[in-house]
């Protein structure tokens, strides 16, 4: 009877954390160590990370995470180079990712930085970081704050780079003007 009675403990969320080789820039440690600053981290969530040569691998990535291990949502990061031909594998890459979060029901947040963002090394550097970042606590927020995204709503908010920050409406009548 004290068993019954006893709360079933719940099995700890997993966010996925899926890297490559070529980024210039350790995006999937950035996103772990921000996720390490979550509350709960350890106990309420798990993170469960995988590293692929390149952002074309990302998608059979994610989805293995989430179809054999489970996670309940995963950051996908990955570094598309300058040249055109990265850019159309770029495009043929987020394909891939928006197509395993439709077969696998799960969200797949796509975390790309272009190299050719910033040609400062330095300010190209804090555009990795603060872009991987800020999408894993996303991701957090997406399974377990979700107000903290509906407050941003509407806000300009940027990953990476600064804020863009919100129109206000008489900006929109004067551009109809």
């Amino acid at each position: 009877m004290a068993e019954k009675s006893k709360k079933k403990k719940q099995r700890a969320k997993k966010i996925g954390v899926v890297d490559t080789m070529f980024a210039r820039f350790d995006m999937g440690g950035a996103a772990r160590a921000e996720l390490q600053e979550c509350p709960g981290h350890g106990e309420t969530f798990v993170t469960i990370s995988r590293t692929v040569p390149g952002f074309k691998d990302l998608a059979v990535a994610a989805k293995n995470l989430i179809e054999k291990d489970g996670c309940d949502i995963v950051v996908a990061l990955g570094m598309p180079g300058s040249a055109p031909i990265d850019k159309q594998c770029a495009h043929e890459a987020a394909q891939g990712i928006m197509l395993a979060q439709l077969l696998t029901s799960t969200p797949i947040l796509e975390v790309f930085v272009h190299e050719d963002e910033a040609s400062d090394p330095v300010v190209l550097a804090s555009v990795f970081d603060q872009r991987s970042r800020k999408h894993a606590r996303n991701a957090y927020w997406m399974l377990f704050e979700p107000e903290q995204l509906s407050r941003r709503a509407g806000q300009g908010v940027r990953q990476g780079f600064e804020d863009a920050g919100p129109l206000s409406p008489s900006a929109t009548t004067a551009a109809a003007e």
